[in-house]
């Protein structure tokens, strides 16, 4: 099959889809790569590298879209990018959809893409691998971002996140107990702070209890328990997921009203809508902005800016679901692997996806007719 890997816009996004050792595994297998020039180049993944392994590397972007099967991109598509598309065409990427414009569901549907998003991909045990993998190094990076805006110079409180003899650490709080809260907890106790994560789910919370061998404080949310937590802390992550769907306000204007002059609020939730109500997304050059005296961090492509560390976890999750599409072709590959079936949300004109159908109120299509007709 014919496979096109796109350059992002490096101002959003400065990872690429592929490393070239996944593109020589593809190209081994018999299909032809298509890689718009200086795709990699912000990962630090120079042409040559893609060339040495047997990509065609060409000049516009254009010309990836004309001759491709499979579009490979990491950012959710703009109106742009729909307008681009060929009918029929097949594309991996995030997309985000319980968040995007009615403008660019549209022209999915419009085009019949098939269009899968990275996001919602499942494994065999329906964790979601592709996510999961970003969802680990946006934890990590929290804790990074977290200690660089609490500086003085940036705004901040003035405040180390150990802090030091004689000086209490700082207080992390997070809201959510998956895979970004569970790394922000990680990392945030190696530096010596401490940390509370709140959840709704009891079982989710004794993970986190056993896994830190409670070193961590764990706390089901509430109102009353999240706005205590919150008006003694340093550091507020948002790490809230509903798959498929838009992240709820756990976090009120009202809470964030009582927050420590100088305190952050990182809402790594945000590229599902933010689970923090005076939340609304950044970008990687001005990432922060200040609210109620309160630092806020909202940049939905966090895992971005460690673009090398991020492409590397991305391919390695996502290489088996299209090694799979191009050996079996796709119907086959999606009838046969029910995690990747769960990512298709677009198909023949039709939404495959009951919440994106309610989100758009459209009437959802079975995946299964679809493929059979």
């Amino acid at each position: 099959m014919n496979i096109g890997i796109l350059k992002e816009d490096t101002n959003r996004e400065r990872r690429v889809a592929l490393t070239p050792a996944a593109v020589q595994s593809l190209t081994q297998a018999g299909n032809t790569v298509y890689l718009e020039k200086g795709a990699g180049a912000a990962s630090h993944f120079p042409d040559e590298e893609f060339k040495i392994v047997g990509a065609n590397v060409v000049y516009a972007g254009e010309e990836v879209y004309g001759r491709s099967e499979i579009l490979l991109k990491i950012s959710p598509p703009s109106e742009t990018v729909c307008d681009r598309l060929l009918d029929s065409q097949i594309l991996f990427s995030f997309l985000h959809l319980a968040v995007a414009r009615t403008s660019t569901f549209a022209a999915l549907l419009r085009k019949k893409i098939c269009s899968i998003s990275y996001e919602l991909i499942e494994d065999e045990q329906g964790n979601l691998p592709i996510l999961q993998g970003m969802s680990e190094i946006a934890g990590q990076m929290a804790i990074q971002v977290a200690a660089r805006h609490l500086e003085s110079s940036h705004n901040g409180r003035g405040v180390v996140l150990g802090g030091t003899a004689g000086v209490p650490p700082s207080l992390v709080v997070i809201v959510g107990a998956g895979t970004v809260g569970q790394a922000a907890a990680a990392t945030a106790l190696g530096v010596g702070a401490k940390v509370i994560v709140f959840d709704h789910d009891l079982s989710r919370l004794r993970v986190v209890r056993d896994r830190f061998d409670r070193r961590v404080d764990t706390v089901v949310t509430s109102s009353y328990n999240l706005t205590r937590a919150l008006r003694n802390a340093d550091v507020a992550i948002g790490a809230v997921l509903i798959k498929g769907e838009r992240a709820p306000h756990v976090v009120t204007e009202e809470m964030v009203r009582q927050m420590k002059p100088g305190s952050i609020i990182i809402d790594a939730s945000i590229d599902q809508g933010g689970c923090v109500e005076t939340s609304r997304p950044t970008t990687i050059e001005e990432p922060t902005y200040i609210l109620h005296d309160v630092v806020h961090y909202c940049v939905p492509n966090m895992a971005a800016n460690v673009a090398r560390t991020a492409t590397y976890g991305l391919t390695n999750a996502l290489l088996p679901y299209i090694l799979e599409i191009t050996t079996k072709g796709l119907s086959r590959a999606i009838q046969e692997n029910v995690g990747l079936q769960r990512g298709v949300c677009t198909f023949g004109g039709a939404c495959t996806l009951e919440p994106i159908a309610r989100r758009f109120e459209v009437q959802s299509a079975d995946l299964h007719s679809l493929l059979s007709e």
